[in-house]
């Protein structure tokens, strides 16, 4: 089972052969194929960290290679094109972080203040008068100055602002990158398949294996397999079998040895039992 073509292309740019989506509706497009995708930036205001991360979207190279089977992908227009567009959405998105930023700090102020009020060691009704005249005064009087917003300046650099040189390097060369090599066909083939009837894959390179599968959204289900691609002449070391059937217990899922051939796709699970 696969999603329905997007309603436009997406745009797709390339920074150091990493196809990587920028655009809003390009990764609302991409999830609503069931490709998930890997997000690699920060947040506005919001350290670092691996549960809140934003644009840009990282494609697996799967991922990407079926977008432009089905004609739905291709590079990012010129840098000459749309620029006054992105310049708006850029302004605009300052002018809302702005806002939102002021009533923040001023809220900050207000509680710095009140806790300085009420660890005053004045009396009771002198606290409440001079609290009530110096907030008064704070609503009235308090600015948030421009130099003090917080900016993401990583999204600014890489291909969201409206400078054309910022642009420039994001432009991909058609098509991304070669497809090539035994694996690699063998690893398209069963993410293919695996899409096909329904299920959600990201990458699983700290698992030992190719893919992590999903029976749903991973924002709403944890994986049941970890997916191994191998064509099934390709010889494999009997001590890389144990390893990853040892490490797909401990994190309570299932190897599947995934074996592409001419007519499809042949699964083999594989699960640890212990020593005998």
């Amino acid at each position: 089972m696969e999603g329905s073509p997007p309603s436009h292309v997406v745009g797709v740019g390339l920074c150091d052969s990493a196809p990587l989506l920028w655009r809003v509706e390009d990764l609302r497009s991409v999830r609503s194929l069931g490709l998930v995708g890997a997000l690699l930036g920060s947040l506005p205001r919001t350290p670092r960290q691996n549960g809140r991360l934003g644009r840009p979207l990282l494609l697996l190279p799967e991922e990407e290679r079926l977008l432009s089977e089905q004609h739905a992908t291709a590079a990012l227009p010129p840098a000459n094109q749309g620029a006054e567009g992105v310049k708006l959405v850029l302004e605009e998105e300052q002018r809302r972080s702005y806002e939102e930023q002021t009533v923040l700090a001023l809220e900050d102020r207000k509680s710095a203040l009140l806790q300085a009020m009420t660890s005053s060691d004045t009396s009771p009704g002198t606290i409440n008068e001079a609290l009530r005249g110096r907030l008064e005064a704070l609503d009235k009087s308090f600015t948030f100055p421009q130099t003090a917003l917080a900016m993401q300046l990583s999204t600014a650099r890489a291909g969201l602002a409206h400078c054309p040189e910022s642009r420039a390097f994001l432009q991909a060369d058609w098509p991304i990158r070669a497809q090539g090599g035994q694996h690699s066909e063998a690893r398209y083939k069963v993410f293919r398949d695996l899409r096909r009837r329904g299920f959600y894959l990201t990458s699983a390179g700290k698992f030992g294996g190719d893919f992590l599968v999903y029976p749903g959204d991973p924002l709403r289900f944890h994986a049941h397999f970890i997916a191994v691609c191998l064509f099934e002449d390709q010889p494999v070391c009997l001590l890389d079998f144990l390893s990853v059937a040892r490490l797909g217990s401990n994190v309570k899922k299932t190897v599947l040895l995934c074996s592409p051939d001419g007519e499809g796709v042949h699964y083999t699970s594989l699960q640890w039992s212990g020593m005998v």
